[in-house]
């Protein structure tokens, strides 16, 4: 888990971002009394590098502790600002005195520091899901996620695999829906060179592509008939046998499978084998809906305008009006309705700053469409080709 080194001198928000930080299950080391302790990060005041001598006495300080990341907060600065330099190594963020967006800064800034294989989630029942996950994650026991579409099955499917002693290994993933039923059965378990026509070389398959890490067998519930059948022989022997092939191949493989449906209802109607059901549904897990947990809203938002931003620009701000627009949505399409709300208000908005005028949710294609036209004829938005 990564060290964050804060230098808590001349620095007033400090004891709000170690709380966040904890929070996020991220270690906090407090400087200088314990700079011992090797860390990855280091964060301090602009105040503080004043007084330490500048930019490149904080460089020298880093170089002591082995931090190859330093951010440098300035506070009570006239305006928001984020600068990212040397490829993330040197943070640079300015906060202007305005209680009203200090959550949403506090949060960019522990995502901006964190690891990549951090889960943004504050919600209390996101980090119960959180925890048993990676209580899960301990065990070879195959897993089944069952949510919504677009409620992070295949995050908390990552989530297990990088908290598992088999993180080194391959996490592989395959989208049982979207491949051709007469494709499926060679990406799963191999080929043989002229098993069939178009096989003009042999193809390992996912399942020994995976060895010794995970497999993600994502809306499994799509899978045909003819094909549960040999899944699962493979889930119960531990060993797969390529199409054109006369010998089983040993595969180690943990086993994580999702879906979005009723897997009861899909038994009955007779889609889905119930053996391979129970073979599959050793740990159950479900992901919620995003307007079960709105306190995700925050950190997922957060996430999203990070992944989307122009990495050379200052990253938006999210004011907090805006943000209570988000928090009284329902979603009924989740994440993927959260992030096409949030870059089309990157779009739209002034000043690299989001406001609850550029938060467009409608319920239709044309009243969005409208919605834009009326922005642009009013001047408040600029058409360009």
């Amino acid at each position: 888990m990564k060290n964050i080194g804060i230098i808590k001198e001349n620095f007033d928000l400090a004891h709000k971002l170690i709380k966040l930080f904890n929070a996020k299950q991220l270690n906090v080391v407090e400087l200088p009394l314990y700079n011992s302790v090797q860390i990855e990060s280091l964060v301090l005041s602009a105040a503080k590098e004043i007084e330490m001598g500048g930019q490149q006495a904080v460089i020298e300080y880093s170089r002591n502790t082995k931090a190859d990341q330093i951010m440098i907060i300035e506070e009570r600065a006239k305006q928001y600002k984020t600068e990212i330099n040397f490829g993330g190594k040197l943070i640079k963020i300015s906060l202007p005195e305005n209680e009203d967006t200090v959550d949403w800064i506090l949060e960019l800034t522990s995502q901006m520091l964190a690891s990549e294989e951090l889960v943004m989630a504050n919600d209390i029942r996101s980090r119960e899901l959180l925890a048993l996950a990676k209580k899960v994650a301990l065990t070879n026991v195959t897993v089944f996620i069952n949510g919504p579409t677009g409620t992070g099955k295949e995050i908390i499917s990552n989530y297990i695999h990088n908290n598992s002693s088999r993180s080194e290994a391959p996490f592989v993933a395959v989208n049982c829906a979207a491949i051709p039923e007469n494709m499926l059965e060679a990406i799963l378990f191999g080929h043989e060179k002229g098993s069939f026509t178009g096989a003009s070389q042999a193809n390992k398959g996912i399942f020994r592509a995976a060895d010794g890490g995970t497999l993600l067998l994502d809306e499994i519930s799509e899978m045909p008939l003819s094909l549960q059948s040999k899944l699962l022989r493979v889930l119960q022997e531990r060993k797969v046998t390529p199409i054109g092939g006369s010998k089983d191949v040993e595969v180690d493989v943990r086993v994580v499978a999702t879906t979005n449906r009723d897997m009861i209802a899909e038994i009955k109607k007779g889609s889905f084998r119930e053996d391979l059901y129970y073979r599959l549904n050793v740990f159950p897990l479900r992901t919620l809906a995003l307007s079960d947990r709105p306190d995700d809203i925050l950190p997922i938002s957060a996430a999203l305008l990070k992944k989307h931003a122009n990495k050379e620009e200052s990253l938006p701000l999210l004011t907090k009006r805006a943000l209570d627009v988000l928090r009284e949505h329902t979603w009924p399409g989740n994440v993927r309705e959260l992030e096409n709300v949030l870059q089309r208000a990157m779009v739209i908005c002034n000043e690299n700053t989001i406001t609850e005028n550029d938060i467009m949710i409608d319920n239709s294609i044309l009243s969005t469409e409208k919605s834009l036209a009326d922005r642009i004829q009013s001047g408040n938005m600029v058409a360009t080709a």
